[in-house]
């Protein structure tokens, strides 16, 4: 809102009862439950727990229990709350979304029979190996989007983020030169860089494990292949089916590999972008603080 100057730092109500540190940077209200109200045909921002409202208001608003209530009140603090979770963890939301329409697929495929042979031809079970390698590094992803988001939470409230690598930059910088703060933000990156990239050996790797299969699909193809027994009529008929069996087993792996490759290279370049904005983030603060 405009007439808020200056950073505030308050605490909120919320549904369980509990009352965790909220951040409220200038113009906005962050996690908290809130509504506008109007005294004397101006308006503030209510806050249930604190207040925060433009300098043109003479007399505070004194804050209410959020049992006192209307329903649309309530309503609308939980569409705002929602909005405001939303926006924080914004990273999160967005794996989220994109896993949701990558899995919905997934489960149309799976409706339509399209995943029935895939799953029949997985004799040497490779197929399972590279779900299961995906599903690992899939998590490991949302555990360090989560992680991102809150480093980055805190850096746009100005606040360092204890215990984490942009927090230790924050605190060396402190006193240092321009120099010696461009080496220190260069060790950052290096830093922050190097604990996503086993995500994305992961992700290579599941093309590795594509092309292994292949690999073995055709030994398992040319296994079945006995030239001596080529004029027999008889003997024809069980080659073919080997050969079948073998060229099957290399095109479905290789095609899960290179499937699963793509969807967790998608959520690594969303960890990758959330890291490049913390590094960004982390900097200018230093810099900041350095030229103040």
């Amino acid at each position: 809102m405009p007439g808020v100057k200056r950073l505030l730092t308050k605490r909120r109500i919320g549904l369980d009862g509990s009352t965790p540190e909220a951040c409220f940077p200038e113009g906005q209200v962050a996690s908290a439950w809130f509504a506008v109200v109007m005294r004397d045909g101006r308006s503030a921002v209510r806050v249930y727990g604190a207040v925060v409202m433009p300098q043109s208001v003479a007399t505070p608003v004194s804050a209410v229990s959020p049992a006192g209530r209307s329903p649309f009140a309530r309503l609308s603090a939980l569409l705002l709350t929602s909005h405001e979770f939303a926006h924080r963890y914004l990273l999160v939301m967005r794996f989220v979304l994109l896993n949701s329409i990558a899995l919905a697929l997934v489960g149309a495929a799976w409706l339509q029979g399209w995943l029935d042979p895939l799953v029949a031809a997985d004799r040497t079970r490779l197929v399972s190996l590279i779900v299961f390698v995906f599903l690992l590094g899939n998590v490991w992803c949302l555990q360090r989007l989560v992680a991102t988001s809150r480093e980055l939470n805190a850096l746009k409230c100005g606040i360092r983020p204890a215990g984490t690598k942009t927090g230790e930059f924050l605190r060396q910088i402190e006193g240092r030169d321009a120099a010696t703060r461009a080496n220190l933000a260069g060790v950052l990156k290096v830093k922050l860089f190097s604990r996503i990239v086993p995500i994305r050996h992961v992700a290579n790797s599941l093309v590795i494990l594509g092309l292994i299969g292949t690999v073995l699909g055709f030994i398992i193809a040319l296994g079945g292949v006995n030239p001596e027994a080529a004029s027999d009529v008889s003997a024809v008929g069980p080659m073919i089916s080997t050969l079948i069996d073998g060229m099957s087993v290399a095109l479905h792996t290789t095609l899960v590999g290179s499937v699963l490759n793509v969807w967790l290279m998608i959520n690594y370049r969303l960890l990758e972008g959330g890291t490049v904005r913390v590094l960004t983030r982390a900097v200018e603060m230093g810099e900041r603080d350095a030229g103040a």
